[in-house]
Order: structure tokens, then sequence, then C-alpha cells
């Protein structure tokens, strides 16, 4: 059969699986991105040999502490970055970052990548697909990121990181040591 045949085929049946058992759709793809898709492109995310339209999310693992990094969509907007996790409130990262909400992203600027870091929020009362369309209105390679996201997701949340200061796109050292090394999160003060 021809390639768009299959792919209406499977379009379908992860319609009627998102319909019949969101469970188990979420099971399949969960096991999908560990173990098929997210290694590679961690790896080329690391080595800096990804595209535009994706970036490195690390994360600081709630129970062991370690660093946890996931490729996620490039939702930069000058100081804000934005993610709309597929899972939700159940994805690694999201309980991640309820726990600590430091994080650092990697990401292409200019022809260069580099670690930035933020202060990571998740915002469960804003609309994941608005800001999708949002994001994605300039851009092809984040309608594409879209497009995946919206078919693969169950129960999708915002995820919004503010990135270090503006004029500040600093380099946070290699490796992961930086991550497991940082300061507990401040707010910022209030000037009265």
């Amino acid at each position: 059969m021809p390639w768009p045949v299959w792919g209406c085929l499977a379009l379908g049946l992860n319609l009627a699986l998102t319909l019949l058992s969101p469970r188990a759709k979420r099971a399949l793809v969960r096991a999908l991105q560990k173990y098929v898709i997210n290694p590679p492109m961690r790896l080329l995310l690391h080595l800096g040999l990804m595209p535009l339209g994706l970036a490195l999310l690390e994360t600081r693992g709630r129970v062991t502490g370690k660093p946890r990094r996931t490729p996620v969509g490039n939702g930069r907007q000058g100081d804000d970055f934005w993610i709309v996790a597929e899972h939700g409130e159940r994805a690694g990262y999201v309980r991640n970052i309820r726990r600590d909400p430091l994080v650092r992203l990697r990401f292409r600027v200019g022809l260069r990548f580099h670690w930035v870091e933020g202060h990571a929020e998740v915002r469960p009362d804003d609309d994941p697909w608005a800001l999708q369309r949002t994001l994605s209105r300039w851009h092809p390679l984040r309608a594409l990121n879209a497009v995946t996201v919206q078919v693969m997701s169950a129960e999708p949340v915002v995820v919004h990181v503010r990135l270090a200061p503006r004029h500040g796109i600093r380099k946070t050292g290699t490796g992961s040591t930086a991550c497991r090394n940082r300061a507990p999160a401040r707010e910022p003060q209030e000037t009265p």
C-alpha cells in the first residue's frame, strides 16, 4: 500500500485507541518515546546535530536527584520557553519540575547550541492547543512538532520556563554537573 494509506490507517487507529483507552495509548506512546524516539534524539541534541525546532530539557530526578534529559519542541519566545507535555501530569519531567522547578534547556542560538538555565512552572489551566497554534504560526518545524504532540497526546499540559535574564544566554557548564550542583530556587523579589 502507498504511504498515505498507511498514514491514514495509523491515524485512524490512533484516534480509536485515544477514544477507547487513553491508558493503553499513554503506555504505548510512552514506551515508543522512551525506547525508540528519545534515545537517538537525546544523543543528537547533546552533540549539537539536531535540526531547528527541538531542544533538550534537563530536570533533576525527583527520586534519585540525577539529571534527566528529555527532547522537547523548541517553544522559545524571547526569555520564555513553552512546552506542551503530551502526557500531562503523568510525564516524568513534569513530576520532576513539580519537585524542583530549576531546569536547564539546550537549544540553538544562532549556529550553536547553548545550555540556558530557567525556572519552570506547570500551568494546568492554560490551553495547550491554543499555545501550539501560537508557537507554530510562523515556523514549519514547530508546526510539525505541534502535529506530533497532538497525535501522541492523551492529557496535554502546558509548561512555562522563564529563561535566564535577557542578553544573558549564558553557558552553564558542560555535562550534567551544573544541574546537580545548583542552588535551590528563589522567587524574584517584588519592589514596593
